[in-house]
């Protein structure tokens, strides 16, 4: 009965794969395909060379801090790198649960455990106060998320850290572009990791970077990512190649092409004048429209300042959840539920409760979020969810 009334308060409109509200895109254009393009018919080398050379040093300049950047071609590539850069097999991770599963698999294919912890119901990032707890002699490394790009305790997290001895891999995929206490992220810390997937803040079509100002990380993962090759990324950005060589730690075929590399730069280039700011107006017009509603729990941001959001998530409150999943479905608007727990899973299960993290999964929902978003789906959108305090 319920649905009935939320869906005829609402025009339904005629749905087909044109007019659908994505949740998220690749928003690409002539500039990439001739980036492409030039790489295919002047260049001629496809793999990895001096063009992803140049999108490390973009991405240097840009971040700043004086970090070096290592570019793979996934964000799971680079966070499985960094752990293995900082980690023996067999040490414990702190990781939240509430993430993408790909934050596990790194961890486990580094050959380490990793340990979930809870979220907090503010930030719906890592707890430091349930990763205290589950601190033990084996813990060697914490990787918080900034889950929907909240990175308001990057800071803390590298405080914290500190005084408990333990490696930081930020897992940042959510993150470009973001700062925290004036700093972007990726400028401090210990060892920092983005995604530039196809839906994230830029995208080289595939990829992920790894960021740090230890020398011995940065050499670490740039010869793994080339399947443990000694310094075989330097002569490849000459155009040249390894033919002897020693390899003394375990590698992956994990280089960015230069296909991808040349994406990027466009996509870097077009961050700060249209990306950014079209993420962040979505954001606070979503925060506008949405703030008097009660059955409606914003996760707090300054998108004015600090935060260009790559998803936008929000709580549905009072049970009211599924109401909004169907009118979304008979409107065409595509949404999000992430993530579910990684400490449900069989292959990550924890012999513990971690009761916000399960709490928090049956309220979110994460509602679409891409620079081509217009108003008139915003407008929509909210609607849609606003309509949910009528019933």
């Amino acid at each position: 009965m319920h649905s009935t009334r939320f869906t005829l308060s609402l025009q339904i409109r005629i749905i087909n794969s044109t007019n659908m509200i994505r949740l998220s895109k690749s928003v690409v254009g002539k500039k990439e395909a001739d980036a492409v393009a030039h790489i295919i018919e002047d260049i001629g080398y496809l793999g990895m060379g001096e063009t992803v050379g140049e999108f490390e040093h973009a991405l240097e300049d840009y971040i700043g801090g004086g970090r070096r950047c290592v570019c793979v071609n996934s964000g799971t590539a680079a966070l499985h790198l960094a752990v293995q850069s900082v980690t023996q097999p067999g040490d414990e991770v702190l990781v939240p649960s509430f993430t993408f599963v790909a934050s596990m698999q790194a961890i486990t294919g580094a050959g380490c455990r990793p340990v979930c912890c809870d979220i907090d119901p503010d930030t719906l990032t890592l707890d430091l106060r349930d990763a205290e707890r589950r601190i033990t002699p084996r813990t060697k490394a914490m990787m918080p998320v900034y889950y929907g790009s909240n990175c308001c305790m990057a800071t803390q997290y590298q405080t914290f850290a500190r005084e408990h001895g333990l490696r930081l891999v930020e897992d940042a995929a959510h993150a470009f572009g973001c700062t925290c206490d004036g700093q972007k992220i990726g400028s401090t810390g210990d060892v920092v990791c983005f995604s530039f997937d196809g839906i994230k803040n830029i995208t080289s079509g595939e990829g992920g970077a790894i960021f740090t100002a230890d020398d011995e990380v940065y050499q670490k993962v740039s010869d793994a990512r080339l399947l443990g090759v000694q310094k075989d990324s330097e002569k490849r950005y000459a155009g040249k190649r390894s033919w002897t060589f020693d390899v003394v730690a375990q590698g992956y075929r994990y280089h960015m092409s230069n296909i991808f590399a040349a994406i990027g730069l466009v996509q870097l280039s077009r961050f700060e004048k249209e990306f950014a700011p079209r993420r962040r107006a979505i954001a606070m017009e979503y925060t506008r429209l949405l703030q008097d509603n009660t059955d409606v729990r914003l996760i707090p941001m300054n998108y004015a300042h600090d935060i260009v959001p790559h998803i936008f998530p929000l709580e549905i409150l009072h049970g009211k959840r599924p109401l909004v999943e169907q009118a979304f479905k008979e409107h065409g608007i595509q949404y999000g539920i992430q993530y579910f727990p990684n400490h449900l899973l069989s292959y990550f299960k924890s012999d513990y409760a971690l009761p916000v993290t399960e709490e928090v999964y049956g309220r979110i929902i994460s509602i679409p979020m891409h620079p081509e978003l217009t108003e008139d789906d915003i407008q929509l959108i909210c609607n849609i969810i606003n309509q949910i305090q009528q019933i």
